[in-house]
């Protein structure tokens, strides 16, 4: 052990502080055996448990000894101001490894919320909520907290702040986080080198991943429509950049673009700009996002917000899009409820409150085609919902949910075998029950798929051996989600 000696300049003299700087794991051992001993004492002495409560030593001291090598890579200056994995080691020193993964999840929430702001805000509100009511009460970088962390990572990979890679093992991060937290007495699953793993993972995949050339590209261009004149030469020049995105690129640029000409408090200038771009974005346009803004418009027109309808409208009809508007308010009940349900789903009490809003989605359903606007997003949800959680499923809203999936069509179908192969549900399928489901949902999607690339798929899912969170990562998986992309697209 070393102590150095700090003067500190007082009000009436200077007061020498100690700064003890830990040498070697005997060190911090002693250390901790200290402290403990001591905190424990008092815990007793006011009737409190004391057994089982901490984390051993030699597992703290396994974490506190590697953690330099672990965030070894961060930047001096980023390092000065991290108060999160300030509090998130000396968590692990006290023995509260549950405790420390919160700190190091707020840590890695906090960094990702400051580069979307950097970025741009607007256009991330406009990925990451569909609910036009939500979306009108996001305006400024404090409005971030209203988002859940769900919902940030998904329209953060979307922008590209973090790999498809790092959002599976993101994902796994938080589910950890949510149900072996604080928040659950679980503290015994979180092992040394499984949270050294998770601190690196939140380093590597979102607080030193670099902005890709696209993300630069597209920013530029999002601040060019609101803040300069572009002409008809200038948009003829994206037509490249345009061509060379990947769809989920394409699908958030629409977004955005769509988002800011919709506003009621975007400027005159901003809409020409976007009525020149749009022409040369659209033929990369994939239906089903086509689609959404026709669900967009009817959901304005049933929250009566009428100014924002008409501009819908008009940025349909700008690239003669007007087939996407729906004919039946349907579609628009429909998509509220789905998110209302996937809401319920993750909420508290979600077993006594998802069958009624299921039943409702059944009953707009029918006997009828889910429409286009929101096939995507009803499958995905119903995929959600069907494998529960860790806890189980609401036997009152399995039987719905089992006659909703028995009526997917061919291409529903597929879209659930991509939905269950992708990264949205990694988090969900490293646990027990949801894997029991996966094997039920596979049951019932067989007999519905049609066409060799949504078969490749399903075999390829259901001869992979390995973690069912990691199946996404299997070089077979891949190719066949990819074949049947191209397929469905």
């Amino acid at each position: 052990m070393m102590v150095e000696h700090e003067e500190t300049a007082v009000a009436g003299g200077k007061v020498s502080n100690e700064v003890v700087v830990l040498e070697g794991v005997k060190d911090l051992t002693t250390s901790i055996v200290n402290f403990e001993e001591l905190m424990l004492g008092h815990v007793s002495s006011l009737g409190l448990p004391r057994e089982e409560v901490l984390i051993g030593v030699q597992e703290r001291v396994q974490v506190l000894s590697n953690l330099q090598g672990a965030i070894s890579e961060l930047p001096a200056e980023y390092r000065a101001n991290s108060m999160y994995l300030s509090k998130f080691a000396l968590a692990v020193s006290a023995g509260l490894f549950d405790a420390a993964l919160n700190y190091l999840w707020d840590e890695t929430i906090s960094e990702l919320r400051r580069r979307i702001v950097d970025y741009d805000l607007s256009y991330f509100f406009d990925l990451a909520i569909s609910d036009p009511e939500k979306r009108k009460d996001l305006q400024d970088p404090e409005d971030l907290a209203k988002i859940t962390d769900d919902e940030l990572i998904r329209a953060a990979a979307t922008v590209g702040f973090i790999s498809a890679v790092g959002q599976r093992q993101l994902d796994v991060v938080r589910f950890m986080r949510n149900h072996a937290s604080a928040a659950h007495p679980n503290q015994h699953e979180l092992k040394p080198f499984q949270l050294l793993g998770y601190v690196q993972t939140c380093i590597a995949e979102v607080i030193l991943l670099p902005e890709s050339q696209t993300m630069v590209d597209t920013s530029r261009l999002l601040r060019n429509v609101r803040e300069e004149k572009v002409t008809r030469t200038d948009a003829a020049g994206y037509e490249s950049l345009f061509a060379a995105l990947r769809f989920e690129q394409v699908t958030a640029l629409a977004n955005g673009l769509f988002g800011i000409y919709s506003r009621p408090d975007s400027t005159t200038s901003a809409r020409d700009n976007i009525r020149l771009l749009v022409p040369y974005l659209w033929p990369h346009i994939p239906e089903k996002t086509r689609a959404t803004f026709g669900v967009k418009y009817m959901r304005f027109k049933a929250n009566l917000d009428v100014q924002q309808a008409s501009l819908a409208r008009e940025f349909l009809e700008t690239v003669g899009g007007a087939s996407y508007l729906p004919t039946e308010v349907r579609v628009a009940e429909i998509a509220v409820l789905v998110d209302r349900l996937l809401g319920a789903h993750e909420a508290y009490d979600n077993f006594y409150n998802e069958p009624p809003i299921a039943k409702q989605i059944q009953d707009y359903i029918g006997d009828q085609e889910v429409p286009a606007g929101v096939r995507e997003r009803y499958v995905a949800v119903l995929v959600d919902v069907f494998l529960g959680r860790r806890t189980g499923i609401g036997q009152n809203a399995k039987p719905v949910y089992q006659q909703l999936l028995d009526k997917l069509t061919p291409e529903e179908a597929a879209l659930a075998l991509l939905e269950v192969s992708g990264p949205n549900l990694a988090g969900t399928l490293s646990f027990k029950f949801p894997q029991g489901q996966l094997t039920e949902l596979m049951a019932i999607l067989q007999p519905k798929l049609v066409g060799e690339p949504s078969h490749a798929l399903w075999r390829a899912i259901d001869k992979f051996t390995g973690p069912a969170e990691s199946m996404m990562l299997e070089s077979r998986i891949k190719r066949r989600r990819d074949n049947l992309m191209a397929f469905l697209n």
